[in-house]
């Protein structure tokens, strides 16, 4: 069955660890061409509610449609249209960053994965460096090699925990351009950070999450810090 899909609807989620309550009654939607933040502090439930998006974690109650489907429904052809970058970035650091890549674009079964694996290594600014063993890498060089490893076989939905770590400012810059090329090309690009002035420069809106829950929405992301920090300390006072 071929899936795809130009929307991503997170409808009343929630998810419980025993007695805590990570997610309580999420709602939102992302759609094609649009880059959407997850802000909030440690703890407020951005990592689980990635982790359940990208179908690496099940919901205790309410449901997440991909364009109409549940991913039951969908079945497990769904993954090839999700990348996902997280705080463990899937790198085996025996391997070369070549072997990274090409071993991974096998896994998702893209077509001559070698040729792939060379231009994601260009595209990470890494040309010169795919014979190398990922142990002697620095966090930023993992970090530019495991975006590429997640955009290998072109996903429709991208997933993004903390992207920003271990970036100088050339790399940053390099990201923001990445992600308004995934932008323009259709992606949805689900982006949970810390970093409020880089989420100003390549969020179009933001979803604010705080003890699991909603605490707002900002669809003008100008200005976002001060927002931001208002709502949190709402929150707190509540």
């Amino acid at each position: 069955m071929s899936v795809d899909f130009l929307e991503v609807s997170i409808q009343e989620l929630s998810r419980n660890f025993g007695r805590r309550r990570a997610l309580s009654r999420v709602t939102f939607d992302c759609r094609a061409g649009e880059i959407v933040g997850l802000l909030g502090p440690n703890g407020a439930g951005k990592s689980t509610l990635l982790a359940i998006i990208s179908t690496l974690a099940t919901a205790s109650a309410g449901e997440v449609r991909y364009g109409g489907r549940t991913a039951r429904e969908s079945g497990s052809v769904l993954r090839s249209k999700i990348g996902v970058l997280s705080h463990d970035l899937h790198l085996y650091s025996e391997l070369t960053a070549f072997e990274n890549l090409a071993f991974f674009g096998r896994l998702y079964g893209v077509a001559d994965p070698q040729t792939l694996a060379a231009r994601a290594l260009d595209r990470a600014r890494l040309g010169d460096r795919g014979a190398d063993l990922v142990s002697g890498f620095s966090r930023g060089m993992r970090q530019r090699l495991a975006l590429e490893r997640a955009l290998l076989h072109n996903p429709r939905l991208l997933l993004l925990d903390e992207p920003f770590t271990g970036l100088d400012d050339t790399s940053t810059y390099a990201l923001i351009a990445r992600l308004r090329e995934l932008r323009a090309a259709g992606c949805i690009t689900l982006l949970a950070t810390h970093d409020l002035d880089v989420a100003e420069r390549v969020l179009d809106r933001a979803v604010i999450l705080q003890d699991g829950r909603i605490s707002g929405t900002e669809p003008e992301v100008r200005g976002l810090r001060k927002r931001y920090q208002d709502r949190l300390h709402a929150g707190t006072a509540s």
